[in-house]
């Protein structure tokens, strides 16, 4: 199957694209992913990205298009992939559609992680990461730590990063409603999506996930 997956920031996109994808068997391809692999390999989409972001540039979408393109046109990809990251927006949906529909191809299916607005907030604002490592995540709500403040592991500090802000986390979905949102309504014109609920635990959200993609196939 070839998916896009969209929701909004705290959705739990990464997490359900990396358990997705190991059920279809499909790669897992995600825009930051994919800017890594190109920069580090000195590719020539990677040297032309490295330079619009060391000028503090956006990336054109053309490059990450690119980028996107030759991804999917690996042969681990030539059953199916999962876009996660990827279109942020019509334009970049429009440009993908222009892309696969050249290479012979087309979408499968939109996943649609629905989150409630405070849920997402509460989720990223609750969030307390280690200041020694930051693989040790707690949650003040979800995953609590046995002392207020102190990371389980190794005893470092807990902090809230300032994106996880309850300020920050409400412009980031201000710009998701007015800049990737849209490309839902862009894809139920053409019949792909599929929304589900993004609530409840890891293991529930992937299993309501197949079962509506299944249906959709």
């Amino acid at each position: 199957m070839r998916i896009v997956l969209v929701g909004p920031p705290g959705a739990g996109k990464g997490t359900q694209a990396a358990y997705l994808a190991k059920n279809l068997a499909i790669p897992h391809i995600s825009t930051g992913d994919l800017f890594r692999a190109n920069i580090s390999q000195g590719t020539e989409l990677g040297l032309r990205a490295k330079g619009y972001m060391d000028a503090g540039q956006l990336v054109p979408d053309e490059v990450t298009i690119g980028m996107a393109r030759d991804r999917m046109n690996q042969p681990d990809a030539e059953n199916g992939f999962l876009l996660d990251g990827f279109p942020r927006n019509v334009a970049q949906a429009e440009a993908l559609d222009e892309a696969l529909q050249t290479d012979g191809v087309k979408l499968d299916a939109v996943l649609d992680l629905e989150v409630p607005e405070d849920e997402v907030v509460k989720r990223i604002a609750g969030r307390r990461i280690c200041r020694n490592d930051s693989s040790h995540v707690f949650h003040v709500t979800y995953s609590r730590p046995k002392q207020d403040g102190v990371c389980d592991v190794c005893g470092g500090e807990l902090y809230q990063r300032d994106d996880d802000s309850e300020d920050t986390v409400r412009k980031r979905l201000e710009v998701y409603h007015t800049q990737t949102e849209p490309i839902i309504d862009y894809y139920k014109a053409q019949g792909l999506v599929v929304t589900i609920s993004a609530l409840g635990k890891v293991a529930e959200v992937t299993g309501r996930a197949m079962d509506a993609l299944e249906r959709s196939s």
